[in-house]
């Protein structure tokens, strides 16, 4: 769930931003803030650090939107394709904000804790989507976007062991895709067993005043380092996850992403209840018949990395598809790429061909994810 849209008019800081300059960052202007793009080791380093121990991502870029009251529940549903009525307490679930053709206005997390629902979108579709909120929901619901609130990823194998070290009542036993309110050295906290990374590890949402102390507590720990957004993008690239912007927008449906199980199978029953979220009826009708395209994993043959906006070739030279995110893979050591190609070029194995600098390179159409994810699943 993030997003490489980039924004030109004053950019904001973010609670972390001294502590970025300090670290020697090199800054870039990223969906309308100043952001690390990588540190001193670089991206590569940043990378395999991350998939070996564990890496401190500064996210607060991203949107927290808060609602609440004992409908919130059931007016969101409205406006997305999952079942968040039967999300229990404590847990949340990834689903997509549609629009009137099916497309995804943004993907999102949806966290319930009793009456009360958090929200994490993307940094560039934060003020429309609560927006649409706002608009789209009752008053009584109280859209907030949380503009106080800073929020750190850690992610890798040994996340849990670093966040254990600083916890009194221990984060080990929450559950993938859970929640929950914690205090770490006296900061109030709220953490997420999740990730974009492919990695086990939280995402931590706090105060911005208290940002810098525990960004600094968590960095004492000798196996933690700071990771900038050029390894957060070559990291979900590995683990097959779609950036919004690229790989998904206002035009590409969740079938069409491979991503249909966001949808909520109770639509899919004769007797079943009736879906109300928009485009209901064009997403259902794909996860039925089918797609004329679909995102696929690419593997380019040689060293050339692939990148965005590449077009792809069969073997009659006919363009069948594109490339929404490529680049190198460090885990693997070769270029990966993801794009969407007509269906029946969809299948494993299948070859295509694209022109890099006048160069053609071959493709072989693989599964995702490239490198195998590592959430914490409960015994």
């Amino acid at each position: 769930m993030s997003d490489l849209s980039l924004s030109q008019v004053q950019p904001q800081k973010t609670a972390l931003y001294d502590l970025h300059i300090k670290s020697g960052a090199r800054m870039v202007c990223f969906a309308g803030y100043q952001l690390p793009v990588s540190y001193s080791p670089g991206i590569i380093k940043e990378h395999c650090h991350t998939r070996h121990y564990a890496g401190l991502f500064d996210i607060s870029h991203m949107g927290q939107i808060h609602l609440s009251g004992e409908q919130a529940g059931i007016e969101l549903e409205r406006l997305v394709p999952g079942n968040l009525q039967g999300l229990k307490n404590h847990r949340q679930r990834y689903t997509v904000l549609t629009n009137q053709q099916g497309g995804r206005l943004d993907d999102l997390i949806v966290a319930r804790d009793n009456d009360d629902w958090r929200l994490v979108v993307n940094a560039a579709c934060k003020q429309q989507d609560f927006e649409h909120l706002r608009n789209q929901l009752p008053a009584e619901c109280a859209p907030a976007l949380l503009t106080d609130q800073s929020l750190l990823a850690l992610q890798g194998p040994l996340a849990v062991s670093v966040l254990d070290s600083v916890i009194d009542e221990g984060c080990a036993d929450i559950a993938f895709m859970a929640t929950s309110q914690v205090v770490i050295r006296d900061i109030p906290c709220r953490i997420s067993r999740c990730g974009y990374t492919g990695e086990d590890g939280y995402e931590l949402s706090v105060a911005n005043q208290h940002a810098p102390a525990l960004a600094n507590l968590l960095l004492q720990h000798e196996h933690v380092k700071l990771i900038g957004l050029g390894a957060r993008d070559t990291l979900r690239l590995e683990a097959g996850l779609c950036l919004y912007g690229q790989d998904i927008d206002a035009t590409t449906t969740p079938v069409e992403a491979g991503l249909g199980w966001v949808v909520d199978r109770h639509y899919l029953k004769s007797d079943g209840k009736q879906p109300g979220f928009p485009g209901a009826q064009i997403i259902l009708q794909q996860l039925q018949s089918g797609v004329a395209r679909q995102r696929v994993g690419l593997k380019p043959e040689g060293r050339v990395p692939v990148r965005e906006g590449a077009e792809l070739f069969n073997r009659q030279g006919e363009r069948v598809g594109h490339v929404t995110s490529g680049g190198f893979g460090p885990s693997i050591g070769k270029p990966i790429a993801m794009g969407y190609v007509a269906s029946d070029h969809s299948v494993i194995g299948s070859r295509l061909m694209t022109v890099v600098r006048e160069r053609e390179i071959m493709l072989e159409v693989v599964s995702l994810p490239f490198v195998a994810h590592h959430y914490h699943r409960s015994s």
